[in-house]
């Protein structure tokens, strides 16, 4: 079994971005992504309704990285210390050497190729660093977004599971991509 330790936390950096630990100024950024409808759309997750909602979500994801059960970044442009975004691993399966990605970034930096990019820097880490031999990406089958950023990623579709989680009165379906280690193109 893996062992799994974000001790110390690691920043990730390529071309344009820096990928760094996600803080408590962070939380107006936060709320901005966790209160949009449209950036939730295909999250079933409760809009965060005020500052202390985000707040709750930092310390999670902060709480997470403390006890090695998950880890999220800060998406960045470089020279710019705003959150754009955050992209992490998650529910992580030492025993399996598996694990879930997952992201988000405001809509006004969607389609300039920045998610793509994030994803790779995590997928470099989840496989060189956390030794993981498969990644995973769970997502609405109308998100066609995410899926085409999946498959650009070297993601492939593994199963479309019929509305297998209850959100607010309405089954919704599941679509599982994942990418090997052996398949992963630096």
């Amino acid at each position: 079994m893996l062992e799994i330790n974000f001790h110390p936390f690691k920043n990730l950096e390529s071309k344009r971005l820096l990928l760094r630990r996600v803080i408590e100024t962070d939380v107006d950024e936060i709320f901005e992504l966790r209160s949009n409808p449209e950036t939730m759309k295909f999250i079933p997750r409760p809009l965060a309704k005020t500052k202390e909602d985000a707040l709750v979500h930092f310390k999670t994801i902060d709480e997470n990285i403390e006890n090695n059960k998950g880890i999220n970044w800060a998406i960045t442009l470089k020279g710019n210390p705003k959150l754009i975004g955050i992209i992490g691993h998650y529910r992580i399966q030492p025993e399996n050497h598996r694990c879930e990605i997952g992201y988000m970034i405001l809509p006004q930096y969607n389609g300039q190729g920045i998610v793509s990019e994030a994803i790779k820097m995590i997928l470099e880490y989840g496989f060189n660093d956390l030794q993981m031999h498969s990644i995973e990406a769970v997502i609405d089958p109308e998100n066609k977004a995410s899926e085409r950023v999946l498959q650009k990623n070297g993601f492939v579709k593994e199963a479309h599971i019929l509305e297998n989680e209850l959100w607010e009165g309405k089954f919704w379906d599941s679509v599982i991509y994942s990418i090997l280690k052996r398949n992963f193109n630096r």
